[in-house]
């Protein structure tokens, strides 16, 4: 018996390892005989979705049907799907070469999620001439289940909705095809595999671990995104295997939607959104003229916020207004003051304006009928919703959404400090809200893109040509038990149009309605604690939080700071508030408003508490007074408490000046509410001890200063018109 070293041994281990690996390699299939066959008779968003992530891994892809009517029944809810039987057994008849491998499959609900190469090699190595996808149910005829043969791992049914085989055997299979159109596909190929004759003959197995094909329905438990080296793959967990195509069969198509936005690679860590810039539409070649027209539909349907804000940023969107037209639905009796404001100052810009109110219809009535208006005018490109309780910031929102190039588009807003949306990630089992994976990465910006959901709201665009076609019912937004917008995204979803949303800018915020009352004459000046970042954006003054970077505070006097605080609209809002409230304060000494009931220097005034508007202003100078004190008297901490803010009126005839005295505080504040030299004349300030005075008060801008002990001060004549201050007595 001979002996080999060690040595010896390795070196003929490691060449026959060179001798199987080329036989391995002679045996690849290669790439060039593989066909890709796909029925589809219409152009749908799937459709389009199917053939990107085929071009992306280079597949030859052969579309039987185009433009055919589609006979072959609605299989959602009940069985067919002979029609693609009939169209691919005729194709293959004129298909010579027997040893072209095909690869049939649907195409409105299926993404691939590798190329070719591992395709093919891992049909190869099943070892078997047909592989049909597999899943976990059986469908549609129950009692075929003991006709199965076992598997030892993974899912034992035969799922008819991908197959991949050579050319020659899947003739075999195909033969007896004498079915109509409507008859179920499914029910034809299981009897085939279930018929161990036939199994063998034609030589089909399933893909029972997924390793080819991933059938969602019965499985969503088992998938989740794979995120790997730049790639995004489908993994399943259940196998631990990557699928090379991905299914969103039966009522699984919002989860196939949702891997859609990652597989294959459309959006990776590495790179962000892969797909974002393709099929745009530009519109910055086209002379303004030439803009697509389109209808703008404002909804007001509950008493919201700062409606004239509203108004003044659809003014300022930058797009032609002769090619807007305007439909405006206005719900509301408080808010037609605003709509007629508006209307009588700009109506004539635009193309044209229409005003319904709820005498004539409800809300989706009015939606439908927004949506008609379009759907009938031949020039009518889009459609653009707008509910008034959206902010929108960003100017070229509608150029954006417009050149995006997709069917439903709608720009992310968000509410302040909420994970609050226009969009849902997720439905839940009855159709309502539920939170995708990567919901609160999408809402904070973590990840940015163009989402394909299931649901938007508040703020859309809709091309113009659905209303014509897949969205041609008028009653889109009529249903028994949803509301118009849920009941909107339901007839989206269930034609098969892809509804998305964009977080590639930031476009701008959601109001909060909540509590928003109607009783006050300028009812935004209660919005500090719902709606604080619009508040604050219209109502203190634009250069407030430059005050500590530009050193914009001043001191005229010692101890004495002066800084804007105020826009020119709070300060007209507040007098004019003041004014419609109209109980100013006689003037003297006898005051029941305060505590112990005497004023020992009284002024004509009204209390922030008479208009119910303590809270309010106690946030105020927390948020914007409190952090200036501190920084200008180190070492004090406030927590601006008060028991005295009022607003004082002075005028010639009534009361034009006060006279010298302490303040009951600790420092006060003191806010010009309107303009010397325009509403009045006189006025200002002068502080005793330093002989210092500040006569022309600026309006919005606010002095401080210590109340007692080193700030004797008084109030200087008013002499002309009618001058307002607010003032707070802070920490007395």
């Amino acid at each position: 018996m001979r002996l080999y070293s060690p040595f010896f041994t390795f070196l003929l281990t490691f060449a026959w390892s060179l001798i199987l690996l080329a036989n391995c390699e002679e045996q690849q299939i290669p790439e060039e005989k593989l066909l890709v066959l796909t029925v589809a008779t219409k152009n749908t968003d799937g459709f389009r979705r199917f053939l990107r992530s085929a071009k992306h891994f280079n597949y030859t892809v052969k579309v039987l049907g185009r433009d055919q009517k589609w006979n072959g029944g609605d299989y959602m809810s009940a069985p067919g799907g002979g029609q693609k039987v009939r169209l691919l057994k005729t194709a293959l008849e004129e298909m010579k070469n027997d040893d072209q491998i095909i690869l049939f499959i649907d195409s409105y609900d299926v993404v691939f999620a590798s190329g070719p190469k591992e395709l093919l090699k891992k049909f190869r190595q099943a070892k078997h001439k047909v592989v049909f996808s597999s899943e976990s149910l059986i469908w549609p005829d129950r009692h075929l289940e003991d006709k199965y043969p076992h598997v030892r791992e993974g899912n034992r049914f035969l799922n008819s909705g991908g197959f991949v085989g050579q050319l020659s055997n899947i003739k075999e299979m195909l033969v007896n095809w004498t079915g109509k159109d409507d008859d179920s596909d499914q029910l034809f190929f299981t009897k085939i595999y279930t018929d161990p004759a036939k199994r063998k003959s034609i030589n089909i197995t399933l893909d029972s671990r997924c390793r080819l094909f991933q059938n969602l329905f019965g499985s969503l438990d088992d998938v989740v995104l794979k995120f790997e080296d730049g790639r995004v793959r489908a993994r399943n967990v259940l196998y631990d295997t990557l699928p090379v195509i991905i299914h969103g069969n039966g009522p699984t198509k919002l989860q196939i939607n949702y891997l859609g936005n990652y597989i294959p690679n459309t959006w990776t860590f590495e790179k962000g959104c892969t797909m974002c810039h393709e099929d745009l539409l530009p519109l910055s070649a086209l002379k303004e003229s030439e803009y697509p027209l389109v209808l703008i539909g404002v909804f007001i349907l509950q008493p919201t916020p700062f409606v004239t804000v509203f108004f003044e940023r659809l003014l300022k969107l930058q797009y032609p207004k002769d090619r807007i037209k305007l439909f405006i639905y206005n719900k509301e009796a408080h808010h037609e003051k605003h709509v007629t404001s508006f209307l009588m100052d700009h109506e004539s810009l635009y193309r044209e304006a229409k005003v319904i109110g709820p005498e004539e219809v409800d809300e989706a009535e009015a939606r439908n009928l927004a949506f008609d208006t379009c759907r009938k005018d031949k020039d009518c490109s889009y459609f653009f919703n707008i509910d008034a309780e959206v902010v929108l910031k960003n100017e070229n929102t509608l150029k954006i959404l417009i050149e995006q190039n997709l069917p439903v588009v709608a720009p992310m807003v968000t509410r302040v400090g909420r994970l609050w949306t226009n969009f849902w990630g997720a439905l839940s089992e009855e159709g309502y809200y539920a939170r995708s994976e990567d919901y609160v990465d999408i809402v904070q910006r973590q990840r940015v893109g163009v989402w394909n959901v299931p649901y938007v709201s508040s703020v859309f665009l809709l091309k113009a040509s659905l209303l014509q076609s897949e969205l041609d019912d008028y009653d889109l937004f009529d249903s028994a038990n949803l509301d118009p917008d849920m009941a909107f995204c339901q007839h989206i979803r269930n034609t098969g149009v892809f509804m998305y949303v964009t977080n590639m800018e930031i476009f701008g915020r959601i109001l909060s309605t909540d509590n928003y009352q109607t009783g006050h004459l300028h009812n935004d000046l209660w919005q500090i604690f719902e709606n604080p970042m619009d508040w604050e954006e219209r109502y203190i003054h634009e250069n407030y939080s430059h005050i500590m970077k530009d050193k914009l505070i001043e001191t005229p006097c010692p101890d004495v700071y002066w800084f804007p605080v105020f826009s020119d609209i709070a300060c007209k809002h507040i007098v004019e508030e003041m004014e419609n409230f109209g109980q100013w304060s006689g003037g003297g000494n006898k005051d029941t408003r305060i505590q112990g009931g005497y004023e020992n220097v009284p002024t004509i005034d009204i209390h922030m508490t008479q208009i119910n508007y303590k809270d309010e202003w106690q946030k105020f100078l927390q948020e914007y007074i409190t952090p200036i004190t501190e920084k200008m008297y180190p070492g004090y901490y406030t927590r601006a408490q008060f028991e005295l803010a009022f607003v004082v009126r002075y005028r010639p005839d009534e009361q034009p000046y006060l006279r010298p005295h302490h303040d009951a505080s600790t420092f006060t504040i003191n806010i010009a509410l309107n303009e010397v030299g325009l509403d009045y004349q006189g006025g200002g300030c002068r502080f005793l001890r330093y002989n210092c005075s500040i006569q022309a008060p600026r309006k919005g801008w606010a002095l401080m200063h210590p109340g007692r002990l080193t700030h004797y001060h008084e109030g200087l004549p008013t002499t002309a018109g009618t001058r307002y201050i607010a003032v707070s007595f802070v920490d007395p």
